[in-house]
């Protein structure tokens, strides 16, 4: 005969009432992360219906969490479009324009930039102001990189827009975690927190979230609005070269971000010295101004004038472009023996001067590269136009609203 025993029921401990709603925020917040990139994802503009059978998500919880993020600015209503079925008329969503606006900011070696976008994608302010920044004093050019912001921000809030937050473009080696700047050759700037030095704020007095990246990373990231592959190598011709290495739509920071310095690989030991100290650097070769200084131009020269000249024939222009484009070349075809991309976007300068480079890094690369016979590598213009990196920059403001929606609405 079995044992006898007593056992004891024990109740499930209760939970209190303030887990219990911090579940549910929770879960709301997930649900309309759901809904908000259902609607910007989208190939065309979905209705609340559409959204639905994306997400999963009952009719009822989609309309309630659509109607959020209209109330919040951050997803429009267009007309409505009579059903094919019997049925109340579709209602398609889309981003809501001239509402919540991202900041990208830049300093390079040559301008200051400031470009204001909204969740469109349209530029609704912009400041770019050019000259020398070589050696300068960074506390003085963030103070106009504050005022150039200030005057945007002003334009876009004075429109009943709201500011999300800001990232700042710098050439150079950039702690993006850290938000520091451990070295920029060209601006003779080095170990710098810049964010201090801007003190971004909205015209209520708080202060704007401002993150720091390299130039090349946010220009690449700007390519993602347009017709280019999830994975490629963006490559930003200026005074330096550098680059940002896009995979699976999303930036390849390495160990701790600061990769992409490609304007430093060695081209020839014996070459000239570089403003990073050491000799033979690749934008000793093919930077922009190493290109108008031997077409006979002067540094201060904007693209387009090299670009007559090439026109023209001239002999000189010629011979530095082809020149630097074979560095270019034979730089990359290492680049694609050892990370294995099929992709090659060239932007800033190289961009305009892609008729006379672009076949010749192709042809640099298609001969050096190991795969090019099997998987040949597709060399081609960046798509996003002037001061990528600002387009870039306010982008990703935007797409970290997109990603946490229950902060603004």
């Amino acid at each position: 005969m079995p044992a006898t025993s007593t056992t004891t029921r024990e109740r499930a401990p209760r939970v209190p009432a303030s887990g219990a709603a911090s579940r549910q925020h929770t879960l709301r917040e997930r649900n309309l992360r759901l809904v908000a990139a259902a609607v910007f994802e989208a190939s065309a503009p979905p209705s609340r219906a559409d959204v639905a059978a994306a997400t999963g998500l009952t009719r009822a919880t989609v309309s309630t969490l659509v109607d959020r993020l209209v109330a919040g600015g951050l997803v429009a209503e267009l007309p409505p479009v009579a059903a094919q079925k019997a049925g109340r008329p579709a209602v398609p969503l889309v981003p809501a324009g001239r509402s919540v606006v991202g900041l990208g900011l830049e300093v390079n070696v040559d301008y200051l930039g400031v470009r204001v976008l909204d969740l469109v994608g349209d530029v609704v302010a912009e400041r770019v102001v050019s000259g020398s920044l070589h050696d300068s004093d960074p506390r003085e050019v963030l103070g106009r990189l504050r005022s150039l912001a200030a005057d945007a921000i002003g334009e876009v809030e004075a429109g009943g827009m709201r500011v999300a937050g800001a990232r700042l473009a710098l050439p150079g080696l950039v702690d993006a975690r850290g938000g520091r700047l451990e070295v920029a050759p060209n601006l003779g700037w080095s170990s710098l927190e810049p964010v201090p030095g801007l003190d971004l704020r909205a015209g209520d007095g708080s202060a704007l979230d401002v993150e720091v990246s390299n130039e090349a990373k946010l220009a690449a990231l700007a390519e993602l609005a347009g017709d280019v592959p999830p994975s490629f190598l963006y490559v930003s011709g200026d005074v330096g070269v550098g680059a940002g290495i896009v995979v699976d739509r999303q930036l390849f920071l390495g160990e701790r971000g600061w990769n992409g310095e490609i304007g430093h690989v060695v081209v020839d030991p014996a070459g000239p010295r570089c403003s990073c100290g050491a000799t033979g650097c690749l934008e000793q070769y093919a930077g922009k101004e190493v290109l108008l200084r031997g077409a006979g131009l002067p540094v201060s020269a904007p693209v387009l004038s090299l670009v007559d000249l090439l026109r023209a024939g001239d002999d000189d222009a010629l011979t530095t472009v082809r020149r630097g484009g074979r560095a270019l070349g034979s730089a990359l075809a290492t680049f694609v023996n050892l990370v294995d991309v099929s992709t090659i976007v060239l932007g800033g300068a190289y961009t305009e001067l892609f008729g006379w480079v672009g076949h010749v890094v192709a042809g640099v690369v298609e001969e050096r590269a190991l795969a090019a016979p099997f998987a040949p590598v597709d060399v081609r213009p960046a798509a996003a136009g002037p001061h990528a990196a600002l387009t870039g920059g306010a982008r990703e403001v935007l797409r970290s609203v997109v990603a946490d929606p229950a902060r603004w609405v």
